[in-house]
């Protein structure tokens, strides 16, 4: 029985072997990049059964996703394949000064036309968790329809959800994306903001004010990430702020966001208290930044443990 559920399209990567602007770049190498699928990766790493549901063109690009992330132990069971759309394409653009930057190829893909039909009430129903992110309602109307059918399923038989912000700019007006992620926040359990995200939403960069203003609108738990200063972990009830761990070089922070909300959930499964999951999320997250590509660099529990020093590890 699957313990977590999610949605969201998944796209074909092309990461570049070199920093710099892309203009100058030839050689890249194929990976896949996809919020819920990062999330779903990087659950299963940490030992937890997850299903991920999403649609992909029937071409070269789509059997390549679709092997992989059932290659990582994720559920693809109910991930679709379409003859009339494209699996989705972006260029990522990374830099040694700066943040790094995608380009996306993605209009009227595959995943973008996933419609409520496409939902099986008992496969999401099995689950404990539905996790969801804000870039699968910013790809098409019919995409916003099948995550407000995917919440009344979940709530309707007991299962959590969770809410990854995940802003894409690129993807909608900033009036739609707040009308739209303010009313999600209502329906979801645990919302998972960053900063620039709550700035964005809510107008404040202050982390418990984001935190209070998600609860205000019926959120039972926020978890305010703070990057390399670790989450702000809040409730009605308690509010706490969770140090991070050091990582000596960031060589690629694109993912750590999918890591952090895969270490949260997963210390929720395991019955972690809130403090836990949170150094649990910050340890994921973390170790994410330390290796080239999305999925990468998302470790296993093992690793988490020689990570943040409560095993040791064996060089030979």
């Amino acid at each position: 029985m699957l313990e977590v559920v999610t949605l969201g399209e998944t796209m074909v990567m092309m990461n570049p072997e070199e920093t710099g602007d892309l203009k100058y770049i030839y050689n890249y190498k194929k990976q896949l990049g996809g919020a819920e699928s990062n999330f779903a990766i990087g659950l299963n790493r940490l030992d937890h059964q997850v299903g991920w549901i999403s649609k992909l063109g029937a071409d070269p690009h789509g059997e390549y996703v679709k092997s992989f992330i059932q290659g990582e132990g994720v559920d693809v069971s109910q991930v679709k394949l379409s003859d009339d759309a494209p699996t989705g394409l972006f260029f990522k653009e990374r830099r040694e000064l700066g943040e790094s930057k995608v380009y996306y190829y993605r209009h009227d893909s595959a995943a973008s036309r996933m419609n409520p039909a496409d939902l099986d009430e008992d496969y999401i129903a099995q689950a404990k968790y539905l996790h969801l992110t804000g870039i699968t309602p910013a790809l098409s109307e019919s995409c916003y329809q099948t995550i407000l059918e995917a919440i009344e399923i979940a709530q309707e038989n007991d299962v959590k959800i969770s809410l990854d912000p995940n802003l894409r700019l690129k993807l909608w007006s900033k009036e739609r994306m707040r009308e739209v992620m303010l009313e999600l926040f209502k329906e979801a359990d645990i919302v998972l903001p960053g900063i620039e995200e709550g700035e964005i939403l809510l107008g404040t960069d202050d982390p418990t004010e984001i935190a209070q203003q998600i609860l205000d609108l019926g959120a039972e738990l926020v978890v305010v990430k703070l990057g390399a200063e670790g989450a702000l972990v809040a409730t009605e009830d308690i509010i706490e702020k969770v140090p991070g761990y050091p990582v000596e070089r960031v060589v690629d922070p694109i993912g750590a966001g999918d890591g952090f909300a895969a270490g949260f959930i997963a210390g929720q499964l395991k019955e972690y208290d809130l403090v836990e999951s949170t150094k649990l999320a910050n340890a994921v997250g973390a170790f994410a930044t330390t290796v080239i590509g999305d999925v990468e660099g998302l470790p296993t529990m093992e690793q988490v443990k020689i990570f943040t020093g409560q095993k040791n590890g064996i060089d030979r």
